[in-house]
């Protein structure tokens, strides 16, 4: 008899909470949805992409599938049940989903133009990303931290903060192609450190060698796990007084070299180590045969910031030796442009970098786009289809090579947030689409934290956190050689 009542008192709560649309007044629009989902493509394993009606206080939603299955929402929001969701996707794999969307606003009831999002047939295989959360607040180390998001759900969780570490910047992370069994970050401050996670253990490196000059930074794993290119920077920054240019990141010197993981020591090569070159942001190829970097001409900086311009170059690389001459595989410099964050993807088809006027972190110029550089043909293109008229930077693959990360200032201009993006087989991208949250509106409002330099993951990072901060604390190094 209680259970009984109970269950009616549920019935009536939800009777209540809900309201029919009456008297709905069409309008041949699509709905103004936050975000703008509005026809996106999207892998079958991705969370629920819930979304908010401008101005709406109620709002009603059907979605059905192409191919069988729906959902109907009646809810301040369009907050979907994520088993209901995945069902749904999964039972629609290459097909789409539409949505018709009514909206209750000001007393009134709105019917809009229904839409679409397509399921794609290609599978987002990895866990989940990675990236760092920081505020606004770069001349001091404000809170900050990486963290990892599983895409199936809003689960986020933390892989280290700075607030265990106080007084550090926490930056520079990668797997080894979405791979987490190796690992790798760098500490800025008191503590520095660049942090190895390999073959099951943790090694913490001096944050600066005496034969490099600088922090081990940038960070790309070779396949094998043996070997770990970095650069090294003398990395500075300075603040503009004018709307358009907030920050100006500059390096006064850069070279390339790479760790050996099985014997703690630096390969260096005077070809990556030039005084009359800048180079930067290494990247292998998914065979290991082939290291890509970004070199420019060496100016004095700060007073010639603006002439930094880097060209894409490569060079082999084979048993631990870098192997033949310096090739350039893009020459951004002979179209007055400036070539950076090169990436291949893991099916060794493309690389894509970001194209912006000149400077080595293109991430606050608002010129900044994505390029995509098909390997078979050496032609690289604009990704028209994805950029905006803000700043698009900081991108990296999927293990598959068919669904790529990338943060863009395309909402306000001041924060960068992840995007999301498919590449189908002759390499066009669909439409980007925003990080899901449970409640978009209310989390992308409130926060104040950009996004910065996204990487998918296969499986959870597996860091004991407090562990490692307490060995940070302590200041026992690795000593590279």
């Amino acid at each position: 008899m209680k259970s009984t009542y109970i269950f009616l008192l549920l019935l009536l709560f939800i009777i209540s909470c809900s309201e029919t649309p009456k008297n709905v007044y069409n309008i041949n629009e699509f709905p103004p949805i936050y975000p703008d989902y509005i026809e996106v493509t999207i892998p079958s394993e991705i969370a629920p992409m819930n979304f908010n009606v401008k101005d709406a206080d109620k709002i009603d939603i059907e979605v059905k599938g192409s191919k069988s299955g729906n959902l109907h929402i009646n809810d301040s929001y369009a907050k979907f049940p994520i088993d209901g969701w995945h069902k749904l996707l999964s039972d629609n794999k290459g097909g789409s989903i539409t949505f018709e969307v009514k909206a209750k606003i000001d007393g009134k009831w709105y019917g809009y133009k229904n839409f679409e999002m397509f399921v794609s047939n290609y599978e987002l295989n990895d866990w989940g990303v990675t990236y760092r959360r920081i505020s606004p607040g770069y001349e001091v180390f404000g809170k900050m931290g990486l963290y990892q998001r599983e895409l199936s759900t809003f689960n986020e969780y933390s892989i280290i903060e700075n607030t265990l570490i106080p007084g550090n910047c926490v930056n520079c992370h990668t797997p080894n192609a979405c791979n987490p069994d190796d690992y790798v970050f760098h500490v800025r401050g008191g503590n520095g450190a660049t942090v190895i996670h390999h073959d099951g253990k943790i090694e913490i490196l001096q944050s600066k060698s005496v034969t490099t000059g600088g922090s081990m930074v940038y960070p790309y794993w070779h396949p094998s796990g043996k070997y770990c290119a970095f650069s090294t920077n003398d990395t500075h920054q300075s603040f503009h007084v004018v709307k358009e240019e907030l920050i100006e990141v500059f390096d006064l010197k850069s070279d390339v070299f790479i760790y050996c993981t099985e014997t703690n020591k630096l390969i260096l090569d005077s070809a990556l180590m030039t005084n009359e070159n800048f180079e930067t942001y290494p990247a292998f190829s998914p065979d290991g045969k082939t290291l890509y970097f970004c070199t420019s001409k060496a100016y004095n900086i700060p007073e010639n910031y603006k002439k930094i311009q880097y060209n894409l170059c490569k060079i082999g690389f084979e048993d631990g030796k870098l192997l033949g001459k310096i090739d350039t595989v893009f020459d951004a410099v002979s179209i007055n442009k400036n070539c950076t964050f090169a990436k291949p993807s893991y099916d060794g088809k493309y690389i894509m970098f970001t194209l912006s006027d000149y400077g080595c972190f293109p991430i606050w110029h608002h010129e900044s786009d994505l390029w995509l550089l098909d390997l078979s043909t050496g032609k690289a293109r604009s990704l028209d289809e994805i950029n905006s008229m803000d700043t698009e930077s900081s991108h990296n693959w999927s293990s598959g090579s068919h669904w790529f990360a990338f943060v863009s200032r395309r909402e306000n201009g001041l924060y960068s947030q992840l995007f999301l993006s498919c590449i189908d087989d002759n390499g066009k991208a669909s439409k980007p689409f925003l990080l899901p949250q449970e409640n978009p509106l209310e989390y992308y409002s409130n926060t104040t934290y950009s996004f910065n330099v996204p990487d998918f993951t296969a499986k959870k990072v597996d860091i004991n956190y407090h562990e490692l901060a307490g060995r940070l604390m302590k200041k026992e190094r690795v000593v590279t050689k």
